[in-house]
């Protein structure tokens, strides 16, 4: 499949025509720089994908009043993973000087999982998400573009999620559909995150207790249970959100959001945003 085959039916597997990318408008643009990574990189040849590990050995406990994505527990992964990706490149260049190269974690346009199938590391799940046969789904994917022609691995090929609808019958807004893809309008992770309005009254009582993400489709995936805890030190979580209850999250102040969530990823929906999810949830007591 060239680039461009590769564009059209990524836009079609994900909705995009369809709206399900709710207000992340950001995901219409740039059409031209996701299906040619030449635009990226002059000259490009290759993209290697890495896929990082996150999950935790540990999880925020269920009796816990409010819940967090896994991927937040600990440091913003864009940070952790740009860093390893630069040290990476600035040894390349030690060794090829004619290199030309760049790295991209989640904040480009680069097409992530379809480049991450390309590369033989998995297959798109019903709910969207790169899965693994060795690792499941808990991890970030992060690329390399560069000039240099390498030897290319093969796609998987196959779909590995067989008849199982787990994680289609679990989500509780029942926003994947049946395309491989997420309608984001109605997804928790969506609307806890880049959502910057209020949460429609629709979805009362069916939040469960998700204050930011949700990681229901990837807790009841059965490929899942080949997941090992990640052994990355900057990704484990400060004891003190593993120890919030009920009053410290709905009296948290912002300087006590700027202490906590300094790193993290949660800053992404700010302490406005925070305090706005976790309203909507105490509002149904």
């Amino acid at each position: 499949m060239t680039p461009k085959e590769q564009l059209s039916a990524f836009i079609k597997q994900e909705g995009l025509q369809k709206g399900f990318h709710a207000g992340m408008d950001y995901m219409l643009k740039h059409a031209e720089l996701r299906s040619n990574p030449e635009l990226l990189v002059e000259n490009a040849k290759s993209v290697i994908v890495f896929l990082y590990n996150y999950y935790p050995s540990e999880m925020i406990d269920e009796g816990s009043p409010y819940l967090i994505s896994a991927y937040a527990y600990g440091q913003d992964y864009h940070e952790v993973i740009r860093e390893k990706l630069n040290i990476l490149i600035s040894k390349l260049k030690e060794q090829i000087p004619e290199i030309s190269i760049r790295g991209f974690v989640d904040s480009a346009p680069v097409l992530e999982r379809a480049w991450a199938t390309r590369a033989g590391l998995g297959w798109i799940g019903k709910n969207s998400m790169l899965i693994s046969k060795r690792n499941g789904s808990y991890f970030f994917i992060s690329e390399l573009i560069t000039n240099l022609e390498l030897e290319y691995d093969r796609p998987m090929g196959g779909n590995y999620c067989g008849d199982c609808s787990r994680c289609i019958d679990a989500c509780p807004t029942s926003a994947i559909t049946d395309l491989k893809t997420v309608d984001a309008n109605k997804c928790i992770s969506y609307l806890t995150i880049e959502n910057k309005a209020e949460i429609p009254e629709v979805f009362k009582g069916k939040y469960e207790k998700w204050i930011f993400g949700c990681d229901i489709c990837q807790q009841v995936c059965p490929w899942n249970k080949y997941s090992i805890p990640h052994m990355e030190p900057a990704f484990e979580p400060p004891p003190a959100l593993m120890e919030m209850i009920k009053d410290d999250w709905e009296h948290m102040d912002n300087e006590q959001y700027k202490n906590l969530f300094k790193k993290s990823a949660v800053k992404r929906a700010k302490f406005a945003g925070l305090k706005r999810n976790i309203e909507f949830l105490s509002g149904e007591d």
